[in-house]
């Protein structure tokens, strides 16, 4: 395999995390003996800084050339000026707009052994293994935006088609897991979200009636997730729903520093990252937990390399990694990024070489 990759370290502690990045794919390439064209490019803040905006049409065109893309992170409060007629987080969204990547996934899985840090009781987050699918390029988030004085207005717009293909996708996805979608909206008030409510029940009943569905306000979800979060399998939403419900299921785990996303369109072509954010008040000391971000690196070898079996083995690395106690400061442990790094590369050529299978 000779697969094109392209990193966007982006700010904050995105160039930390995405270095670590680099490593693993170096060794998987290492391992299996594959070879990989890896470069990189700007984005967010550090783009800004240098060429004036946050989505150089250099690192747009690369991206369209590659067969995947890893982001670190965007932001900061050197950008933070609400004045702004450019911020960080515009090169995210037109990113994935330009890409066509409209599905956001986030597997929320518990390691057994982080029950106690997380601060929900354990026997409420015991089983917890959920896939949140969050609809990537409408709503309120791409919708037009006025502001004066006195009145602000977001305009918060779906099509059929945009509910539809993301739909489609989780309930796809639910017929590899345990077979049940949840779509959660806000039909009692929106309309927007009654839309979503007639057009998924219609894909489902007509393309999906294997697949267990329900529907849920965001609210009672808001509830569920940290009372009761197993009852959950498959979650799809829109854009600021997912965004938010996302962010909260991560205190499942422990950390956000633990979680990957992936963010897909019609083709193989991906962007991956963790869901933490820059985290500028840790940036530059090496304490910022690597696993979400080696964890996305797994996703992008499932989901655009085609690569299973090494997705699989990355995961259960990390896995093994925890389960051993090599832990970064924000899940319990004293490693720093690197060596937290060190120990998931270590297992992940153990797991090769010992041909350990995956549970």
């Amino acid at each position: 395999m000779n697969a094109k990759i392209l990193l966007l370290p982006g700010d904050g502690i995105g160039p930390e995390v995405t270095v670590e990045a680099r490593r693993l794919i170096d060794a998987v390439a290492e391992i299996h003996g594959l070879d990989f064209q890896i470069e990189e490019a700007l984005i967010g803040g550090a783009a800004l800084d240098e060429t004036g905006d946050p989505l150089p049409a250099d690192t747009l065109a690369r991206c369209r050339e590659a067969d995947a893309v890893i982001l670190g992170a965007v932001g900061g409060p050197k950008w933070d000026d609400p004045d702004a007629r450019k911020r960080p987080e515009q090169g995210l969204l037109d990113l994935r707009k330009e890409l066509g990547l409209f599905a956001n996934l986030r597997p929320v899985r518990l390691h057994p052994s982080l029950a106690d840090i997380s601060p929900l009781k354990a026997e409420h987050i015991r089983n917890v293994d959920l896939m949140v699918v969050r609809e990537l390029t409408g709503g309120s988030y791409f919708g037009k935006k006025k502001l004066s004085e006195d009145t602000a207005s977001d305009d918060y717009t779906y099509s059929r088609d945009e509910i539809e293909r993301v739909v489609r996708l989780a309930a796809n996805m639910a017929r590899n897991r345990y077979g049940r979608v949840t779509m959660i909206d806000k039909a009692n008030v929106l309309a927007t979200s009654r839309l979503w409510r007639k057009v998924s029940a219609e894909v489902m009943e007509k393309s999906f009636p294997d697949v267990a569905y329900e529907t849920m306000l965001v609210d009672a979800a808001a509830m569920h997730i940290v009372a009761n979060p197993s009852r959950f399998n498959v979650i799809v939403t829109e854009n600021m729903f997912g965004d938010i419900l996302t962010d909260e299921a991560s205190v499942l785990v422990g950390s956000m520093g633990m979680l990957p996303s992936a963010s897909l369109g019609e083709g193989t072509k991906g962007l991956y990252e963790p869901i933490h954010g820059s985290a500028p008040d840790i940036a530059g000391r090496g304490l910022a937990n690597p696993f979400g971000m080696l964890a996305s690196v797994g996703m992008m070898f499932e989901y655009s390399l085609g690569m299973r079996e090494v997705a699989r083995q990355i995961e259960l690395a990390i896995w093994n990694a925890v389960s051993s106690g090599e832990r970064t400061l924000d899940i319990g442990g004293n490693l720093r990024t690197d060596e937290a790094a060190d120990a998931v590369i270590s297992h992940l050529d153990d797991i090769h070489t010992k041909k350990v299978a995956f549970i």
